[in-house]
């Protein structure tokens, strides 16, 4: 029972262990949380969206265009009657009906080559977005690293506490004892007092780097946050042989988000001339028309009364009948009529809908003679955007290389300066260990080892510094590499 206990109790602790290790933000989880939610790249990603919009629309102008209409109202004074197509001084109620269809047969591939412009620019956006998020990136990776620096940092400081607090408690002992004057207590004294005082700042700098860390992340100042710790010494770094610049800028111009973007950016441009172009021929395009209407102004006969016959006056007689001469004579009627109105439906509106049913197909052809010059000047304006856009891309590809040397540089630079740090640091704690062996058997007074201790501990902070910054500038390189940020 005990041994089952034991094991629930060891499984628990294992899974609570494992929850809070998860609940720590490491490197990737930064990187994946700001790719999505940092303010920048939702800007980039609403301007991306923009552009897809717009690619749609150019797909969808290369289909047929339709459109209805109706429109129903009463007329007044003279006007055709759409029915009888006369022109009428009575007042009549109307309605009229048509669909339209258009689709342009030719253009000289206007709408292709916009269709493809507009391909191109959208592809663009999205390699601005993977710009934006890799940015997002290193400076995430950047924060990352000083909340790491800072914490060492306060370790650092935490150590130092502990060493003057085991010095106090020696030099109280000796004073006691009077070995050593009050004075010397008084030093160190002071010195705890310093140290805590470097503690308090560099907590303050570690809390003031995970706010700017969550400012970057877009989180809530307020939420709890807490940055998972990895050793620095165990933070994968390529070596420079494969990081030489010349290597990683031949890779970065295939890997490079904003490179892409340029490319696209060109194509773009180029097809853009090709549209332009096309302002410059002649288009085709199929119309359909279908239409119909409805008056109420067209009588309809409700009913018909024969009244009998009239002499027709001044005709002569055309039948003689045992010499009665009969005369050419007129039926009478007597017609009633009334207007049609929209109840009417199979004698009135629906009736006149199928008897005034009209279908129009044609073909027209607009050929631009002369239009101020605007198809010529936008052709030599496209032009000219494709020329800049070039040298857009010359000029990035220029600042790539230059940043990717610089960055090489600076990498080579930071490798020295950590290397001479290790040194420094050697040489400082020997210094303090025979300072310290010195101090125990009354050989140094307080002052100097305390003189010590203080460079010790500059030694050391400024080697956590060299560490750090020697690993973000390789990253730096790996990233230019186009391999990702990683820890």
């Amino acid at each position: 029972m005990k041994k089952l206990l034991t094991l629930l109790s060891c499984a628990l602790v294992s899974q609570l262990m494992a929850q809070v290790r998860s609940d720590k933000w490491d490197l990737r989880r930064c990187i994946e949380y700001a790719r999505v939610n940092n303010i920048s790249v939702k800007q980039a990603d609403v301007q991306a969206r923009i552009s897809a919009l717009q690619e749609r629309q150019s797909r969808m102008g290369q289909y047929p265009g339709v459109s209805a209409n109706t429109g129903t109202g009463v007329r007044f004074g003279r006007s055709i009657d759409p029915t009888t197509n006369s022109f009428s001084t009575t007042q009549f109620l109307y309605q009229n009906f048509g669909v339209n269809a258009g689709l342009q047969l030719y253009n000289a591939g206007g709408l292709k080559n916009t269709l493809l412009a507009s391909e191109f620019t959208a592809k663009a956006a999205l390699a601005e977005v993977e710009r934006t998020a890799n940015d997002i990136s290193l400076n995430v990776a950047n924060f990352y690293l000083q909340v790491l620096a800072a914490s060492e940092q306060v370790k650092i400081t935490q150590v130092q506490i502990a060493q003057s607090i085991s010095q106090l408690d020696i030099t109280r002992k000796r004073v006691d004892a009077g070995a050593l004057p009050e004075l010397n207590l008084a030093e160190v004294e002071a010195q705890l007092a310093n140290d805590s005082s470097n503690y308090v700042a560099a907590v303050t700098t570690l809390q003031l780097n995970i706010l700017n860390l969550k400012g970057m992340l877009s989180l809530d100042p307020a939420v709890a946050f807490e940055v998972d710790m990895p050793p620095v010494d165990q933070i994968p770094v390529e070596s420079f042989g494969e990081l030489q610049p010349e290597l990683v800028y031949q890779l970065a111009l295939t890997t490079q988000p904003l490179q892409k973007a340029n490319d696209f950016r060109i194509k773009a441009a180029q097809k853009n001339i090709l549209a332009a172009r096309a302002l410059m021929y002649p288009t085709v395009n199929l119309g359909v028309n279908l239409s119909s209407n409805f008056s109420n102004s067209f009588k309809k006969l409700d009913g018909v009364t024969f009244l009998g016959y009239s002499p027709v006056t001044g005709a002569e007689p055309i039948v003689r009948i045992s010499n009665v001469e009969y005369y050419v004579q007129n039926p009478l009627y007597r017609f009633s009529q009334s207007t049609r109105g929209f109840g009417d439906l199979w004698q009135g509106w629906s009736r006149q809908l199928s008897d005034n049913f009209g279908q129009n197909v044609g073909v027209s052809i607009s050929v631009p003679i002369f239009n101020s010059g605007q198809g010529k000047i936008a052709h030599q304006r496209s032009k000219l955007n494709l020329k800049t856009v070039e040298l857009q891309k010359e000029q990035a590809d220029l600042k790539l290389k230059q940043d990717i040397y610089t960055a090489y540089n600076n990498a080579t630079a930071a490798l020295q300066k950590f290397n001479a740090g290790k040194k420094q640091v050697e040489s400082a704690q020997k210094a303090y260990d025979y300072a310290m062996k010195r101090y125990e058997v009354g050989l140094l007074g307080s002052l100097d080892l305390i003189t010590n201790q203080n460079t010790l501990l500059r030694a050391k902070v400024q080697q956590l510094s060299n560490q750090y910054d020697y690993v973000f500038k390789m990253k730096v390189l790996e990233f230019y590499k186009g391999q990702g940020l990683k820890l």
